[in-house]
């Protein structure tokens, strides 16, 4: 059986594409909700959420209709 290794960052990070995905997936810990919420507000804004695999659509997709993330036009 193959290990998980996570990576627990610090110090502030930069949301971008990888940290984002990361951090929802749960690979990159998240140091608040607000990191998290933050991750999937980029997930969403960029429309990479609905690019990958299904489970990041439906998940942003509730983040939206709970309210934590908004879709920006």
């Amino acid at each position: 059986m193959s290990k998980l290794y996570y990576i627990n960052l610090k110090e502030e990070i930069n949301m971008n594409d990888y940290n984002a995905i990361g951090i929802a997936e749960g690979f990159i810990e998240a140091e608040s909700d607000e990191q998290y919420i933050s991750a999937w507000q980029h997930l969403i804004d960029t429309g990479i959420a609905w690019t990958l695999q299904g489970w990041f659509g439906r998940n942003a997709a509730a983040m939206i209709k709970s309210g934590y993330c908004t879709i920006n036009k």
